[in-house]
């Protein structure tokens, strides 16, 4: 018999109100114009389902500025990478499951990013009237926090606000009125990480060079096309590589089917997990592991580290 956070953690989840509504909006609110909503996603299942899920929506929906250094380049995101993804974390483990009907959601707007999660603070406390570098860690799910710890996706000793904060506050464009902002009630807590990039003007984009800048606006996009074309003839490139060496390897016709269909989801730089595997091919959790082994020992993926235990890329 599985128990509640068994039911959760596992790859076919019974538990259908375990759920993440992702929706990033058109302006900066939910009823902006014609077209509200320029992106939504729903994900159901597993915990580590939804937390991938959130990460990625977040990814493809906001931006990254870099610029060259003497040293290297330094990159400027709208939103921090650590602070969402702690964010996320902390509203799937130490939301309220018993409450039905409910779910995470995380709604993206042109100058911030709001993460809800049913039920407030454990010990009923207000965060806004905390001193949140020092709140003491108290879990409302212990075993999915046991879990995700063990998993290196959180630490357990309420640490969490203190490091979103801290990850604002290396970011180039940060200010004191850029601080993420909690807040919780009885029946709810809410996370606003604002966007670091939101009318921030891009260096050198003055007034008097807007001419310039039109200019070289026109010359990329005559230039597009032939990138474009560029690419294409890399990707195609690539993947005829890969096969290539898929069709070298002793790997049988229906395994072979089933890695490409993975690599034409997660070439480049994705990371993909087994659940991922489950999810693009079909197939149930035993035999995703066996494919996974069977791309490891013919070298077709790598490991990705930093971003916990069963992630890999394909390495080419």
């Amino acid at each position: 018999m599985l128990t509640n956070a068994g039911a959760l953690l596992a790859d076919e989840s019974p538990m259908r109100h375990s759920r993440l509504f992702c929706t990033r909006w058109n302006g900066l609110d939910k009823a902006s114009g014609v077209m509200e909503a320029l992106d939504d996603k729903e994900f159901g299942g597993s915990l580590l389902i939804l937390l991938q899920g959130g990460e990625e929506f977040v990814k493809n929906n906001t931006k990254k500025r870099w610029k060259k250094t003497p040293d290297g380049r330094l990159e400027m995101p709208d939103i921090p990478e650590r602070a969402a993804f702690e964010c996320i974390v902390n509203g799937l483990i130490h939301r309220d499951y018993l409450e039905l009907g409910s779910e995470v959601h995380i709604d993206i707007f042109d100058d911030r990013m709001e993460i809800y999660s049913p039920d407030g603070m454990f010990d009923g406390s207000f965060v806004q009237n905390l001193d949140t570098d020092h709140v003491p860690s108290r879990r409302r799910n212990p075993i999915i926090a046991d879990v995700f710890s063990r998993m290196n996706y959180m630490e357990r000793r309420g640490s969490g606000f203190k490091k979103i904060k801290d990850d604002y506050r290396r970011a180039v464009n940060y200010c004191p009125e850029l601080e993420p902002v909690f807040y919780s009630d009885t029946s709810s807590f809410w996370v606003t990480l604002y966007n670091l990039n939101y009318n921030v003007a891009i260096e050198g984009a003055e007034a008097g060079s807007q001419k310039q800048l039109f200019e070289n606006e026109k010359a990329v996009v005559t230039n597009e096309k032939q990138l474009f074309e560029d690419g294409k003839t890399v990707v195609s490139n690539k993947k005829q590589l890969f096969e290539n060496k898929i069709n070298e390897s002793g790997i049988s016709t229906l395994a072979k089917e089933k890695i490409l269909r993975m690599y034409e989801q997660y070439s480049g730089d994705m990371y993909f997990s087994r659940a991922d595997v489950m999810r693009i091919t079909g197939i149930t959790s035993s035999p995703a592991g066996e494919l996974i082994k069977k791309m490891k020992k013919e070298k077709l993926i790598v490991p990705v580290i930093g971003h916990g235990k069963g992630r890999y890329r394909f390495k080419i």
